[in-house]
């Protein structure tokens, strides 16, 4: 969409006349706007009103100075007045301001020592702006287009859109409105999924809780003996760390007794049986209560494979069982790390 800029031309005419025409000339040329007060008098205060607010709607603000202020506004001047309107707007300000070495006529400087005397000290509140100097005409035009296209192009602004181009205003409304719906929506939505992932991770984190305090007693069958031997206590949660590898692909109650059966074993001297060596019937308790954690499913006989029987369960990680493994190994994780006053060597 294509926008004009407006730029406020302040300047004293009575020194600047030709200046001051040139410098609309170039901000035309630009395709801007040049707003110019030249009909109104800064030294009324209804037209003084009118001068500031014209300066609000504008987008630069460009100061074209010499050695006379303009017309006197109590304890101040025309320039300056407009100038310190500009700055309290928020309005970009450029300057372009006369070179102490240019050839200027002594009539078109300020004869009054004060006024003079104030006069540089606007010039040095502009140089806190952006700034150049000119020494003649041909130079003021050169600078002042320099200057006009470095602002517009690092400093872009609101501009001015033609009505033929403005979006109508029920439309602007509407898209408005969305907008604002949207933003609460998604505020909802990020506020309901935080809440969410927080309810969630502490009740994972009450199962491990819940593995880390029961136990069950596991029996082992070796091929050297008669019956079931050295029974021992295990954490539920050592068992699920245990499995949760393991049940990434189906595996029925024997081959989860097959491997309880060898990792587990107290008596490393011995070999336990290949046919369930832990109970089968305490294999499918642990599966069983795995189950209501919902840590882990039953997989049904769609999964196995064809030497097994068709009858045979087979169990497999949720989703969730890997959830909450993954917080369970975050939290083992993070005890290993040090304090984080403390330093450590590389």
């Amino acid at each position: 969409m294509d926008k004009k800029y407006l730029v406020f031309i302040s300047s004293s005419r009575e020194d600047l006349k030709a200046e001051y025409r040139e410098i609309i000339k170039i901000v035309s040329e630009l395709g801007a706007i040049p707003v110019t007060m030249d009909t109104f008098d800064i030294t009324q205060d209804k037209e003084r009103r009118l001068i500031c607010k014209t300066i609000e709607e504008c987008d630069y603000f460009l100061n074209l100075t010499a050695y006379k202020g303009g017309g006197a506004v109590g304890d101040s001047f025309a320039l300056e007045i407009e100038y310190s309107h500009a700055v309290r707007a928020g309005i970009p300000v450029l300057a372009l301001i006369i070179d102490e070495k240019a050839r200027w006529k002594a009539s078109k400087k300020e004869k009054d020592s004060s006024a003079a005397k104030a006069l540089e000290l606007f010039k040095k509140d502009l140089k806190a702006h952006t700034v150049d100097t000119w020494l003649s005409m041909g130079d003021l035009k050169q600078k002042a287009l320099a200057l006009l296209i470095r602002e517009m192009n690092l400093n872009p602004r609101r501009g001015w859109v033609p009505s033929t181009m403005r979006v109508d205003p029920s439309v602007a409304n509407t898209l408005s409105q969305l907008v604002q719906e949207n933003n609460v929506l998604r505020n909802w939505v990020n506020a309901g999924e935080t809440d969410t992932i927080r309810k969630s991770r502490e009740q994972m984190k009450h199962v491990l809780k819940m593995l880390a305090l029961n136990r069950i007693s596991l029996s082992f069958y070796y091929t050297d003996g008669q019956n079931w031997e050295n029974s021992k206590s295990f954490r539920y949660l050592r068992l699920f760390r245990l499995l949760v590898p393991e049940l990434h692909t189906p595996k029925t109650a024997i081959e989860i007794s097959r491997f309880l059966g060898n990792i587990l074993n107290p008596d490393l001297g011995r070999t336990v049986r290949k046919e369930y060596p832990v109970p089968s019937n305490t294999v499918k308790k642990i599966m069983a209560d795995f189950t209501a954690l919902a840590l882990v499913k039953c997989a049904g006989t769609a999964f196995l494979v064809s030497n097994r029987k068709k009858d045979e369960e087979a169990w497999d990680i949720t989703d969730y069982g890997k959830e909450t493994y993954t917080v369970y190994r975050l939290r083992q994780m993070n005890t290993k790390l040090p304090p984080k006053n403390s330093s450590t060597e590389s």
